[in-house]
Formats: C-alpha cells, structure tokens, sequence
C-alpha cells in the first residue's frame, strides 16, 4: 500500500494547483491544507470519509475550542468512516472525533452546489457515519454532501468555571464553526462552491443550524438553511443554569480531580447519571459570544442571517422512549386531557391526545412562527409538513421524529430505514429533487414538482401525506391558533 500511495501522490503533485478534485485512474484524491486525501469510488459517487477538520481534543485539549491541524504534503486515505464521538451506547465512540465526510459525483467538474448536514440526538448521541445519512443520492444528482461530527454530552457542552481558559462551553457549536470553516477553505478542492453551501439537518441538528443563523461568527460561511423538526420555541440555558449543570457533573465524578485527565469512561458514567435525572442536562447554553439568545427571541429581533430557507416538521414528532417527555409537555401547559381533547376530536386515547399535544407544542407552531418571522423579513421562506407513513408501515406506524431523513437521503435496507414500495421512492424522489433544487438557487420549485407556494405572510405549506404531495392552507390553523401559550413555571 505505502508504494501505491506513493506512486499516487507522484501523480497528485501534477494537479497540486487544481482548485477541483482530479482523479489518477479510478483513485479520487482531493489536495487539502492537511494533505493530499485519497478517497473510494462507488458506481458515479466519489467518498472521502474521515477526514479531520482539527486536531484531537484529546488531553490537553480536552474541553478547549478546536485547533488547527499542522499542514502536510502526506497523501492519506480516507476509505472509512472514523469513530462516532464519545456517547455511552457506543462502545466503539471516541474523543478524537473531529472528523467529516464529502460525497461528490465522480468525474464532474464544479463547481458544484455544497450541502452540510448537521445530525441530531439531543446533542448527546448521534453520529455522522450513520448509515442513514449516506449522500450517495444527492452526489449522483451533481451536488457535493458533507456530513460531521461535533462533540456530544458533557465533552460538547460542559460550562464550569474550570474551563475558563477560552472555551465557552458550547465546544459543539465551537465545533460546528470551524467545520464550516473547513469547508469554505477546503470544498474547492473536491469541486465543490464555497459560496454555494447549504446548511441541513433535524433536531439538534436543526437548532445548531438556527443558532449558527443568529451567530457572527458563521455568518458568511453559508448562504442557505433547512430546518427540519425544530423546536424553535425550546429556552435554553442561562450562562448560571449551565454552570449548575457543570458543578453537578463534576461533583458526579465523585472526586476533586484534573477534568481534562480523568479517563473517558469515568466521564461517561458521570454524564449518564446526570442524564438519567434531567435529560436535557448537556445542550447549548447562552454564553454571551457565540450564543446570546433564544431562537425565538432572536427571530422576532430579525438578527438572523437573512438567507432563503426551508422549514418544517413531521405530523407526529414523538419517538420511541419519548413518553416522559410528551407527559412533562402536558403537564407544563396547565390544561388537562379533557380540555385539550377538544383540538383533537378525532384522537381515539388519552395518549393520542398527549402525542399530538406535543408534536404541536413543540414543533408544529413553533415551526409556523419562525416560518411567519423569517417570510416577514422579506426572506424567501418554504414550510412543509411530513405525514407519509411508509407503505410497508401504515398498520403499525413507528415514531415519526425523523421519518423524513430516509427519503430525503433516499437510502434503505439500513437499521432505521425499512425497504420502499414503489410510491414510497416516488415520494423519497420528490422529496430529495425539492432539496436539490433549493441547494442549487434558493427554490424548491422545478419541473414535473408539485408547486411549492413560499409562505409569505400566510399559512401557507407544502403537505406531503400519503395521497398527495399539495401546497395550500395550512388545515392545522385552528388548532395551532387554540394551543396554551404559557407553561406552568
């Protein structure tokens, strides 16, 4: 392999000034400020998985905002995926994780349109190299995917006052930044337009992206956004609740000790008993430089970036092991079952009333009014909603919170993603072609689609349910209008 690799890299030095990918034989290699990366072809799509954008933050490092990586002139693979962050369900996740993932056509010139997707997980699990998120689909459309990695738990979000040292304690978000930043430095190199990207991902994805909007420092490093499932009116922190948060961790070690020595598993273990108390224990907190207010808040201020976007959600937005939380949402709102029985008419249970609460509290009008304040901005703005149910899985529908994600990827056969009917990938195609167009020019819209009206200053929506895919009112107006504004505090 080392010969090979050299005698790839002899070949490589003859396109060192190449601003696109090149190729020497059926080797796809990309020249980066780290190196000179060799990736993998399959079919028409070219990968380069792995690839870091700063260095370990191992050690000395732990808990510090990312560093550079030295430059080189080293040809290195990047055939696989690297290890997920650290997150106790993954035996295998490690703390050097700072790593990304491009899928690009091969043998196409760019430059071409850049998506970034951001994964979700309540900030505490989650990984890049999840099958699900193959971007093999978009790369054979002609698009550029790149998927990463960013630190997860206590590692990403930890505020203590012994960390004070330049880090703010959103090291995930600090994380998310200088990804981007790679990106703009390095896309070129894989043929990609670095004044072409688009932001996407759900969830906790989803709010990074919504942050990373009302956020300085990003602000040039991405001309386009897509919100999927975000909980747009969730509070986060203050600098003081994190800090709480922080002493309860470091007292659930169970002894004074150097945090940025203590071995991982320790760390692990402290983290998911705090976890166990208050799940929402690591996330971004206010930390007056990179995040400085809520989601809401910074929206109805129009100090967003003012780019075109997508938003939406899913018709029902609970999950497996998700039902504390739906009866937490209940409960907080003040009403009871019966009062809230009468929007949901047609909910057969108590617990159907409870999901659909819920999925409403905390996505549906949330997204509807960050919807209404982006379009209000003068913004173009699209709203969708996601209420197909797989063919396969229409008697016994699973949790809807990020059901989208397999037809947006288009992929199937992997753990989360069941095997599609023949109308399920004509709706995982559509699905996919209105992204692809709107990471190509800010709009959806493209021929044989189903016109995809932008919101405006009206209730306007794509609805994509299993008989049709339609642009029209939203039919949930009423319902979202009757919800219980305030919680209990």
């Amino acid at each position: 392999m080392r010969s090979l690799l050299a005698l790839i890299a002899a070949f490589a030095s003859l396109y060192a000034g190449a601003a696109v990918a090149q190729s020497v034989g059926q080797f796809p290699f990309a020249l980066t400020r780290e190196g000179q990366m060799l990736g993998a072809v399959e079919g028409e799509v070219a990968s380069f998985k792995g690839l870091a954008y700063a260095a370990p933050p191992v050690g000395s490092l732990r808990w510090r905002p990312p560093q550079a990586l030295p430059e080189s002139s080293e040809m290195s693979t990047a055939y696989d995926y690297a290890a997920a962050c650290l997150q106790p369900a993954m035996p295998a996740a490690r703390e050097d994780c700072l790593t990304l993932n491009v899928f690009r056509p091969f043998g196409v010139d760019g430059p071409l349109p850049v998506m970034v997707f951001i994964h979700g997980g309540d900030f505490v699990t989650g990984t890049a190299s999840d099958p699900l998120f193959d971007g093999s689909r978009f790369a054979q459309a002609g698009l550029i995917v790149v998927t990463l990695n960013y630190r997860l738990g206590a590692l990403g979000w930890l505020t203590h006052p012994a960390l004070s040292d330049g880090g703010s304690g959103n090291f995930g978000l600090i994380d998310q930044v200088t990804a981007l930043h790679w990106v703009h430095d390095n896309i070129a190199a894989f043929g990609g337009d670095a004044n072409n990207v688009t932001l996407f991902g759900n969830g906790a994805g989803a709010t990074s992206i919504a942050l990373l909007m009302l956020c300085a420092q990003s602000r040039d490093l991405f001309q386009k956004a897509i919100l999927q499932s975000v909980p747009g009116r969730a509070r986060l922190h203050s600098s003081q609740e994190a800090e709480a948060v922080g002493r309860q961790f470091v007292a659930a070690l169970g002894q004074e000790a150097d945090l940025r020595a203590v071995k991982p598993a320790r760390l692990l273990a402290a983290e998911k008993r705090l976890l166990e108390k208050s799940p929402r224990s690591f996330a971004p907190a206010m930390d007056g430089h990179l995040v400085t207010e809520d989601i809401a808040a910074g929206f109805a201020a129009g100090h967003e970036s003012r780019i075109p976007l997508i938003i939406g959600s899913n018709d029902d937005e609970t999950r497996f092991g998700s039902e504390p939380e739906v009866m937490e949402t209940l409960s907080s709102s003040g009403a009871s079952i019966d009062e809230l029985r009468k929007l949901y008419p047609d909910a057969a249970r108590p617990s159907d009333v409870a999901a659909s609460f819920y999925t409403d509290k905390v996505f549906s009008e949330p997204v509807r009014m960050l919807a209404r304040l982006h379009a209000a901005s003068g913004a173009p703005t699209f709203r969708y909603r996601f209420a197909y149910v797989p063919e396969a899985r229409r008697g016994n529908p699973d949790e809807g919170h990020g059901r989208e994600l397999q037809f947006i990827f288009g992929v199937e056969g992997v753990p989360g993603a069941g095997i599609f009917s023949r109308r399920d990938r004509e709706v995982a195609s559509r699905m996919r072609a209105y992204w692809i167009n709107f990471a190509r020019s800010g709009d959806p819209n493209g021929a044989e689609l189903p016109h995809w009206d932008a919101a405006a200053d009206h209730d306007h929506l794509l609805l994509i349910a299993n008989d049709r895919i339609a642009s029209g009112d939203d039919p949930w107006v009423v319902r979202l209008d009757r919800l219980p504004r305030e919680s209990k505090k």
